[in-house]
């Protein structure tokens, strides 16, 4: 699907990562809650909006989606996530996170039925964010982009809260009044941590970076669109070449690529949950041309659209 992973370029992260890549690597308390807690499943949406639990026993194929902002962990097993031409592999040691809607391949690379992989995801509240961001304020470095997903290595002070966040869901009773708590809890010890900038780079008025968060929620609500770049630009306050800089640094693409996967994905959803049939699916994200689609669906996904929904359907029912 797509690039073969060998045209990919690894980050400085990834790197670092295989030189001392220990597969033994786990987590055992954030590993034996959500074994626990996934009872089997590969995938729980708990109680606690935004956190799911993910538990896989074996090796995925690589998958493409719209990763929200959000914070990934892992307690036991090995993910990698593409995005652009970049490859960021992340373990028990280390944690994923993503400021703004990002279209990324992924998929699980280290998993056994004897040692299956076992990892969480939880979205950011960028409004609870934001409120942390006023109470303890930091300067904001405007001059430097980076991309708005990185992998940071895992501390105690950030593991903690989440083994408790987690201990939640056996006492439902309790979400409701100490889960915004703990999370208040975690997104603090991010914005204190490594990856701290970035975060305030997207919630930051008047920055780069939260001019083109804007720009990604425009292009989110209004996918099926004719798009002008200079328009994009326009709205953002920036130059048409200075657009194209920040938007290409913080999503590895093009505002046009960058649409052209959000309709991708929103066709893939509308076959496979609404029984559209490809043409229909095509027109309704705002394609013109059918033939088109199906060269674009298909370099993107892996297959034309009829065969790549026939084999989601055959995964789900197997």
């Amino acid at each position: 699907m797509g690039e073969p992973l060998s045209h990919f370029r690894q980050t400085e992260t990834v790197m670092a990562m295989n030189h001392k890549q220990d597969q033994s690597i786990i987590q055992p308390e954030l590993a034996s809650r959500i074994e626990v807690l996934a009872n089997g499943e590969n995938r729980v949406d708990t109680r606690i909006p935004g956190l799911s639990l993910h538990r896989w026993e074996a090796p995925t194929v690589p998958t493409s989606y719209m990763l929200a902002p959000s914070i990934c962990l892992i307690g036991q097993g090995q993910k990698r996530v593409l995005l652009g031409k970049d490859v960021f592999v992340y373990d028990a040691n280390h944690f994923l996170i993503t400021s703004i809607d990002l279209p990324v391949v992924s998929n699980i690379i280290n998993a056994t039925p004897d040692r299956p992989y076992l990892g969480l995801t939880m979205e950011l509240n960028l409004k609870m964010i934001g409120q942390l961001m006023l109470d303890h304020p930091a300067k904001v470095n405007r001059s430097k982009e980076s991309l708005g997903l990185a992998v940071s290595e895992l501390s105690d002070t950030l593991l903690s809260p989440f083994t408790r966040l987690l201990d939640l869901l056996r006492h439902p009773e309790d979400i409701a009044a100490l889960a915004p708590l703990i999370q208040k809890e975690i997104f603090y010890r991010l914005l204190c941590g490594s990856q701290g900038p970035l975060l305030r780079r997207i919630a930051s008025t008047g920055n780069h970076g939260y001019q083109i968060a804007r720009i990604i929620d425009w292009l989110k609500a209004n996918y099926n669109k004719p798009v002008k770049v200079d328009e994009l630009a326009n709205q953002a306050g920036l130059s048409t070449s200075a657009f194209h800089s920040h938007f290409r640094a913080i999503t590895a693409m093009s505002p046009l690529q960058y649409q052209k996967k959000i309709r991708l994905n929103e066709a893939r959803r509308l076959m496979l949950t609404e029984r559209y049939d490809a043409s229909r699916a095509a027109f309704e994200v705002g394609y013109e041309s059918p033939s088109q689609f199906n060269r674009e669906y298909s370099r993107l996904f892996g297959a034309p659209p009829a065969r790549d929904i026939k084999n989601l359907v055959s995964e789900v029912t197997v």
